[in-house]
């Protein structure tokens, strides 16, 4: 069988020889398949084309967006993988965080409970004075001065300026003065009275602009081994606090003249002495659950042996008129 012939497509060179035999002045005649290259041989691989750069930018150009993308996120991976502050960190041991904590309060204590309870009542105690003489000025300096007045404390419980305190207090005063905790004074008037819980209530004439009024919080969840502080003046020093704990609920006291026995008392063990009574006894929330009345001593000093009572706020709101809790 015969073959067909294969040709390229590109110019074949012309034949010297033809090209001489040709006429001058003819014009040149073209070669069969001007367009055809010279013969290549099968199976040779032509080189693949170059890429227009026209090309390219057009494809960048509809591109734009996707490529501005693939950057930003090019960037932001690389910026993850090479911040060591994105290195994950071991989990802190109980060690060091122990040692932190030690570190942290070192520097800086934290308060007790009793100084923020303290802090909470301080502004709604005031200082109580019942002067039994009409002659007495109220200055220290006068002969027997100690001997003819009653000092106390009492607490603020309405803003009006009424005020809690203890009867025996002021039983018998001919003028009774009370001192702000901001210093500012005010004579106070007697406006009703609870006996058997040695309870008065008190309203002071002037009151300052800032006077706080106490929190009063109900001895429904009272128990033994609360802690509590007493707020007051003993032997007139103060304000002074000292804490402790409630020893006990419900509990009786007979005045040392015998004429009078209180029950429903609270117990407790911080530090009280003439001069506290009429004082609040506040928890750790700084919330007042009894008005310090009377300490047992058997000897015949009156000095603090380490039992305290407190009539219970209840009581003592339903002497100034006030709703139960």
């Amino acid at each position: 069988m015969k073959k067909q012939p294969l040709y390229s497509r590109s110019r074949r060179a012309p034949d010297s020889g033809a090209s001489a035999a040709q006429p001058a002045g003819d014009p040149p005649q073209a070669a069969p398949n001007a367009e055809a290259a010279a013969p290549v041989a099968l199976g040779a691989s032509s080189p693949p084309p170059a890429r227009s750069p026209g090309r390219v930018r057009a494809f960048a150009l509809r591109n734009e967006r996707r490529l501005w993308l693939v950057a930003v996120l090019a960037l932001i991976s690389a910026a993850w993988l090479f911040n060591p502050r994105l290195v994950a960190e071991p989990a802190l041991t109980i060690e060091q965080i122990d040692k932190a904590v030690r570190s942290s309060i070192e520097e800086k204590p934290l308060r007790s409970p009793e100084t923020r309870a303290y802090e909470t009542i301080a502004p709604s105690v005031v200082r109580v004075i019942g002067f039994m003489s009409e002659n007495d000025d109220g200055k220290d300096d006068m002969p027997r001065a100690k001997h003819d007045r009653g000092v106390g404390t009492g607490v603020v419980i309405i803003d009006n300026g009424t005020i809690l305190t203890n009867l025996h207090v002021v039983s018998g005063a001919r003028r009774v003065n009370v001192t702000f905790a901001n210093g500012a004074q005010s004579d106070a008037v007697v406006i009703s009275t609870q006996p058997e819980n040695d309870l008065a209530v008190l309203r002071a004439l002037t009151i300052p602009d800032d006077l706080a009024a106490a929190t009063m919080r109900s001895t429904g969840d009272l128990s033994p081994g609360d802690h509590v502080i007493a707020v007051g003046f003993p032997f007139g020093i103060g304000p002074s606090t000292s804490s402790g704990v409630v020893s006990g609920l419900k509990r009786q006291f007979r005045s040392p003249d015998g004429q009078q026995m209180m029950s429903n008392l609270i117990q407790f063990d911080a530090a009280a002495n003439p001069g506290n009574s009429g004082g609040p006894l506040v928890t750790m929330d700084g919330e007042v659950v009894g008005i310090v009345t009377a300490i047992l001593n058997p000897s015949q000093q009156r000095v603090f042996v380490g039992i305290g009572f407190a009539v219970p706020i209840e009581n003592a709101a339903s002497a100034a008129g006030l709703p139960p809790f």
